[in-house]
């Protein structure tokens, strides 16, 4: 539980620190994007203060001066015209445009009184001509600059999140592996010896009821064997009765589980349900679902296990009557080491939709729970799957 905690406080820390990047830089940039227009707007004044002294010249006065601001501006886009909005001259306008439609600078005119004020020039005989401008290319892109910006770092942040991801699911992977071949392998040793045992005691005749119930066990602890040695491997599916399949895990747990707690089977138990499954493996996710409702319930309650079907899948669901639980943990009950005992790994749910998901092609999901209600998990199966894993 304290993982997850921790993961998720994390989560929101850089949810967070993301927030307030992504507002510094839209500050930043928005305060240079006004500093540029402002400098901008300097600019055009100059350029038109320069096409007044041209305008208003007297033959004997130096000229060189404005006509040297006229012909350094290179990036803004500017229009001049006269009180009745006829375009006297224009620059920096794209002359590829103006060569293929003679209507183009009049479209630039009316988006640029869109945009900014004009700057008035004051002609000598009490005339005026007006200067509409807009922003040049580069501050129009540094306009998107924000949002690209934003874009490639949050396209970062999801590459990684998804290389990381990968490479904690490969880890876990091998993490299974390793640990269930081990449980499997140290498991060997005792059975064998168990086993030779037994046949001393068989062949001195001595204490046949408690040979009988060493057999179970050990037939028990063989079954617990081959579960292990599974995972991690091509399991194989075959076509099982389901219902079998569940009454025989039922009362195993109801053999060990408290005299009160009920377990209803909601379905026809003469009737045949024919999936393609791999039984030892199938009854081990039973068995922890009803385990976990067992210790939801604190050992008093009801688990109900209900089939139903469609015509390509079959459906469990088993409900019980603990103490639920909050919606805040729903996405991470399946997770690895997820528990809300005090003793136990938190690897029960987290391998069985292992089991249900990559070896059977099926889905197991918590589909309600209500606190002090219970919970009920539903398993979804294919009645035709072919076993072609790889």
């Amino acid at each position: 539980m304290k993982i997850y905690q921790q993961k998720r406080r994390w989560k929101l820390i850089l949810f967070f620190a993301a927030i307030v990047i992504g507002s510094a830089s839209l500050y930043y940039t928005g305060q240079l994007m006004d500093k540029l227009s402002k400098e901008e707007r300097k600019r055009v004044e100059l350029w038109a203060q320069a096409t007044k002294k041209l305008a208003n010249i007297d033959p004997n006065q130096d000229v060189s001066f404005p006509f040297e601001v006229l012909r350094n501006n290179t990036t803004i886009p500017v229009i001049l015209v006269d009180e009745n909005d006829s375009i006297l001259a224009h620059r920096n306008l794209d002359s590829v445009r103006i060569a293929n439609s003679s209507e183009y600078p009049a479209k630039v005119l009316a988006k640029m009184k869109e945009g900014h004020d004009p700057i008035v020039i004051e002609l000598y005989d009490g005339n005026k001509n007006l200067i509409y401008y807009k922003d040049s290319h580069l501050l129009t892109q540094l306009q998107y600059y924000p949002i690209v910006q934003l874009g490639i770092i949050f396209l970062f942040i999801l590459v990684s999140y998804f290389a990381f991801s990968t490479s904690r699911r490969a880890e876990q992977n091998q993490v299974w592996l390793g640990m269930s071949k081990e449980t499997a392998h140290q498991l060997g040793t005792p059975i064998s010896s168990l086993l030779a045992w037994i046949e001393i005691l068989k062949e001195n005749n001595e204490h046949p009821e408690l040979i009988s119930e060493l057999q179970k066990d050990i037939k028990r602890l063989e079954k617990i064997t081959a579960r292990f040695s599974k995972i991690g491997s091509e399991p194989v599916l075959t076509e099982n009765n389901l219902h079998e399949i569940i009454i025989s895990s039922v009362n195993y747990i109801k053999a060990r589980a408290s005299k009160k707690v009920n377990f209803t089977l909601d379905f026809d138990i003469e009737k045949e349900c024919l999936v393609p499954i791999n039984q030892e493996l199938f009854e081990w996710v039973i068995e922890n679902i009803c385990k976990n409702a067992i210790d939801a319930m604190e050992g008093r309650g009801n688990i109900t296990i209900s089939i139903s079907e469609s015509i390509k899948n079959t459906i469990i669901d088993i409900s019980d009557t603990g103490k639920g639980i909050a919606k805040s943990k729903h996405k991470t009950i399946f997770q690895p080491g997820f528990t809300t005992k005090e003793r136990g790994w938190g690897l029960g749910l987290s391998l069985s939709k292992r089991i249900i998901e990559q070896y059977h092609r099926g889905k197991i999901f918590l589909k309600s729970s209500e606190i002090n209600q219970g919970s009920t998990f539903r398993i979804i199966l294919k009645k035709q799957f072919k076993n072609t894993l790889r």
